[in-house]
């Protein structure tokens, strides 16, 4: 055999190689598919948008005046400042009258909202249940606290001292009286509107008739009518021994929301 007739096996030999390794490399190489990437914007859509900063979802309607949110992952019951709406849960009492109407126009306004909170430094953090003392607005700005007094769901209530919206509850009060809304427009001399008597555990009278001067015993919310409340802070002194604090404002009238 001679040199050509070597050099041309080789060369085929060398070509078949070549071509195995190609063939080889196309069946065996790595396959990729196109994965699509959803951008940020994309997932947020698919997700359910936080509750605003500042803001809390109301998870119950106690009544008219009483609330519970969401704070922090726990639930936070309110007792809303400077306003007083009829009883309807507290179980020493019974229902009174147009107390279901409050409640129910506060499940109305305020069940699924998100609420905004202002607290007041001159009322404290906590009454004495331990509950939230807070003013609840909506998120269009709306006072809820004014919002049910002006609509004659209740009436404004100052527990002690005055406190920063007092003046403008009053007022909203003052014209839900005069327009004849709500609870203000009712015939007194239905049965199951009659203010409820005044407990003497409650208020401090004794069982003969007479008053606790001595010591802080009762608000004005224990009084039936504005008359009976200022009979008693005139007995038991008037300003010089406003024991019971009846007297807010310090002008010499009492409990001036009460009928």
């Amino acid at each position: 055999m001679n040199m050509r007739s070597i050099l041309q096996i080789g060369g085929g030999i060398v070509l078949g190689i070549l071509i195995g390794v190609f063939l080889v490399g196309r069946t065996t190489a790595p396959v990729f598919k196109s994965v699509s990437i959803a951008s940020p914007a994309a997932s947020a859509v698919s997700t359910n948008a936080p509750t605003a900063a500042g803001t809390y979802p109301v998870v119950k309607v106690v009544d008219g005046d009483t609330l519970a949110i969401l704070m922090n992952g726990k639930s936070v019951t309110l007792r809303l400042i400077g306003l007083d709406t009829p009883e309807t849960v507290d179980p020493r009492k019974p229902v009174q009258c147009f107390g279901k109407e409050a409640s129910e126009e506060a499940k109305e306004v305020l069940a699924g909202k998100t609420v905004r909170l202002e607290m007041d430094p001159s009322q404290g953090e906590l009454d004495k249940y331990g509950r939230t003392l807070a003013y609840v607005f909506l998120s269009d700005g709306m006072s809820f606290n004014k919002y049910m007094i002006s609509e004659g769901y209740g009436h404004e209530y100052t527990y002690n001292l005055p406190y920063k919206y007092q003046s403008e509850f009053k007022a909203a009060e003052k014209q839900a009286r005069e327009e004849k809304k709500g609870l203000w427009g009712l015939e007194q001399s239905q049965s199951d509107c009659s203010p409820e008597p005044v407990s003497p555990s409650e208020t401090g009278f004794r069982a003969d008739g007479t008053h606790d001067c001595s010591r802080n015993t009762y608000n004005c919310s224990s009084f039936k009518t504005q008359s009976e409340a200022q009979r008693v802070f005139d007995l038991c002194g008037g300003t010089a021994n406003d024991v019971h604090k009846l007297d807010s404002d310090k002008d010499g009238r009492v409990c001036e929301s009460l009928p």
